[in-house]
């Protein structure tokens, strides 16, 4: 951020202070534009307004180095909230790389090829950040991982095993809204206007920014979760006493991202007692079961995934601010 020490003016009934020409030039701004002024006791900020802001553009020269790849480069750019990224070539860009350009444009939410040719790549942001909701996308990610989740558990007890199958894709889904909001967090960060927009403070930003990342590691979870599943065997005792122990998940997932996003702290705290006396179950079980030996060890593994499941909605939980009178 520049600093600048401007003299107010008065001409006529008007006082009047003058723009840094280096801030109008960089913004593009010209006259008959419009900006927009916030005022507080002691302070004044001016902002642009939605049609004189300046889109963020990047440039990636192509080819990349070595040490880097076309997809993570387009990715990273994403993230930091460019809305405009340039592939330029000195060579043809590879077939290769191109399918790679547009299959990461179905994985990245709201970016779409505008314009290409044998040595370019122009992608673009197309959608309004101010329209997007942070609260909704981590309801959609919460309500797509509650499905994986159900879906998942319910074919311990089921003798058609094909719907774990789907589940890896289906996390795609949940990558995708993740991304998404790390973009909106990443640029609230350094847009008070959107931040405002969004009614979100510094430490709301940084909680979302956790509960995105917890929200991911989750879907994950329960893809590692199915993928195990088929290696239980065919002992449908353990199943259903995995199933019984992976119902009560859905519990403490519905309270702590309820909490969350409404700000409920004694939702939290009962969503951190519940996620407290699954661990209490879950040590039982161990020390019941162990000495005995006559548990697999993915058996074990299960309840191990399980328990770092439910961790994530808990720690999710832990994130609601305590309420000061």
């Amino acid at each position: 951020m520049t600093k600048f020490i401007r003299r107010l003016q008065k001409i006529g009934s008007s006082i009047l202070v003058s723009l840094p020409s280096e801030w109008v030039e960089s913004n593009k701004l010209e006259k008959s534009d419009e900006v927009e002024i916030e005022t507080g006791a002691n302070s004044i900020s001016i902002t642009l307004t939605g049609s004189s802001k300046v889109p963020k553009e990047v440039v990636i020269q192509y080819p990349v180095s070595k040490e880097e790849n076309i997809s993570a480069d387009i990715t990273g750019a994403y993230l930091l909230g460019y809305d405009i990224i340039k592939i330029k070539g000195k060579s043809a860009i590879s077939v290769g790389d191109r399918e790679r350009i547009r299959g990461l444009m179905r994985r990245l939410v709201g970016m779409e090829i505008v314009d290409e040719d044998a040595t370019n790549v122009n992608v673009q942001f197309l959608l309004d950040a101010t329209t997007l909701s942070p609260d909704k996308i981590l309801k959609r990610m919460s309500s797509i991982a509650l499905g994986l989740f159900r879906d998942t558990i319910n074919s311990l007890t089921s003798d058609d095993k094909t719907v774990l199958q789907t589940i890896p894709s289906r996390d795609d889904e949940i990558d995708r809204q993740y991304f998404l909001l790390v973009r909106l967090i990443r640029s609230a960060m350094v847009d008070k206007k959107l931040a405002t927009a969004f009614n979100l403070g510094n430490i709301d930003i940084l909680d979302y920014r956790i509960a995105a990342n917890l929200m991911e590691t989750a879907g994950d979870t329960i893809v590692e979760l199915a993928n195990s599943i088929p290696e239980l065997g065919s002992s449908k005792t353990d199943a259903k006493k995995l199933h019984l122990l992976a119902v009560e998940i859905e519990n403490i997932h519905d309270k702590a991202i309820t909490s969350f996003i409404e700000n409920n702290r004694l939702l939290a705290i009962e969503a951190i007692k519940s996620f407290r006396n699954y661990q209490k179950k879950i040590s039982d079980i161990r020390s019941s079961l162990e000495p005995k030996k006559q548990v697999s060890i993915q058996f074990l593994d299960l309840v191990y995934t399980l328990e770092k499941l439910a961790r994530c909605w808990a720690d999710i939980a832990d994130l609601v601010k305590p309420v000061y009178t």
